[in-house]
């Protein structure tokens, strides 16, 4: 029963993250959304805030990254693009772009405090990073041309989800994502 409430706690806490933030999710957020014991919360995080929200990130990054690494399984450069995108799209739309990138909302928000905070993120952002590099090397990218184009992938489509959130629209992440698809089939054909 503990590890239920710390998992839906973690879960909790990235799912609100990406619409309301770091800042803007409190405790008693995360507790209402997960149903969870009150107490229970300081007995799983008792480093506080920073702590859970480390998790979050890791739980968030991982579960992207599965998918990723699925998708890139098949060998083709353009699927490396359509896995990372696709989430995110469905993402945008359900929750009629009030949802972003919760690494994203936790990496602009850490403060001086909570050094460990921007590490997490950039350890997920490498790890999407390494994930996409493989599959664009297994589709035939060169790699140091792969390991670019992965980092070009995760930085193009976190701006293009914040873009698609200002404008309520998600045609910045399907142009990002028609370049990209482009960009990774030459990387393969230059070859």
């Amino acid at each position: 029963m503990g590890t239920d409430s710390r998992e839906r706690m973690v879960r909790s806490a990235a799912y609100l993250f990406r619409e309301r933030g770091y800042s803007g999710t409190g405790f008693r957020d995360v507790i209402a959304h997960s149903g969870a014991p009150r107490g229970s919360i300081y007995h799983h995080f008792p480093a506080g805030k920073a702590q859970l929200a480390e998790e979050a990130v890791r739980y968030a990054g991982e579960f992207l990254n599965a998918g990723i690494l699925a998708a890139t399984e098949g060998g083709d450069a353009a699927s490396a693009v359509d896995a990372f995108v696709g989430w995110w799209r469905q993402v945008l739309i359900k929750s009629e772009f009030r949802a972003g990138c919760p690494i994203v909302a936790v990496t602009v928000e850490s403060h001086d405090e909570a050094p460990q905070l921007g590490a997490a993120a950039a350890a997920v952002f490498g790890r999407w990073q390494d994930t996409l590099a493989t599959g664009l090397g297994n589709a035939g990218v060169p790699d140091d041309r792969a390991a670019r184009l992965a980092r070009l992938i995760v930085a193009a489509v976190e701006g293009a989800t914040i873009l698609c959130r200002a404008h309520r629209d998600v045609a910045p992440l399907d142009d990002v994502v028609a370049e990209l698809k482009d960009l990774t089939r030459s990387a393969v054909r230059d070859d």
